[in-house]
């Protein structure tokens, strides 16, 4: 993920949007992957006949890549152009498009038994319009697989004692963060979409600290 490229006179971002560069993993992917591909290897376990998912804020579709390397069939959107057109490059056959959580995106491509969404609800401006597409895309009785930076009490703590609290917010990083989100206020989002069971696990460090939660969540049959 690369920053965005900026007017030579102005300075002012020429879209808003994520520039992409390549379809490589970010580096996010190293200690995320094995935690949200627990959950999806468990369901295909299960359910072996259907391998449909869904990737809701997909990037540049590197997590795609790694979904069809496990033996699913992956569908995903993003609003950057620039992402998908690098997944389209390194995989013309890829099944990305442009699109977003605010978009009727069910009505377009369907329910899919498994809809994952990775460090994704940070970034949105209106996240129950997020959470209520997402619930819309999973078919009754299938999971929701969702991944944001943690926050919790002891964590922002050490961040704060540590100095690290402007660099850990990251105010200028353009198109950055602007939700932060703890165990207690994702799981009301998600609850008020309609998501039952929901439970949580934890990537990179240990979980009072670690760097992001993953939420995996059902919706009712």
């Amino acid at each position: 993920m690369t920053k965005p490229t900026h007017d030579a006179i102005t300075g002012a971002p020429r879209r808003s949007e994520y520039q992409y560069s390549d379809n490589l993993p970010s580096h996010t992917h190293a200690y995320l992957w094995s935690i949200i591909e627990r959950p999806l290897t468990e369901r295909k376990r299960a359910c072996p006949s259907d391998t449909r998912v869904f990737d809701l804020g997909c990037g540049n579709g590197s997590f795609m890549t790694r979904l069809a390397e496990l033996g699913f069939q992956a569908t995903g959107v993003d609003p950057s152009e620039s992402g998908v057109q690098s997944a389209k490059a390194a995989n013309p056959a890829m099944n990305i498009h442009v699109g977003s959580a605010y978009d009727d995106l069910a009505s377009l491509y369907g329910q899919f038994p498994l809809v994952v969404s990775l460090e994704v609800v940070e970034h949105v401006y209106a996240p129950r319009d997020y959470a209520r597409t997402l619930f819309s895309l999973v078919e009754p009785g299938g999971m929701a697989v969702i991944s944001t930076p943690y926050h919790g009490y002891l964590k922002n703590l050490a961040l704060a004692l540590a100095g690290n609290m402007d660099s850990h917010f990251s105010p200028l990083w353009d198109h950055g963060h602007i939700k932060f989100w703890s165990i207690k206020t994702l799981t009301q989002l998600l609850q008020e979409a309609g998501f039952v069971e929901i439970r949580f696990d934890f990537a990179g460090r240990i979980p009072l600290f670690a760097k992001s939660m993953v939420a995996i969540a059902k919706r009712p049959a």
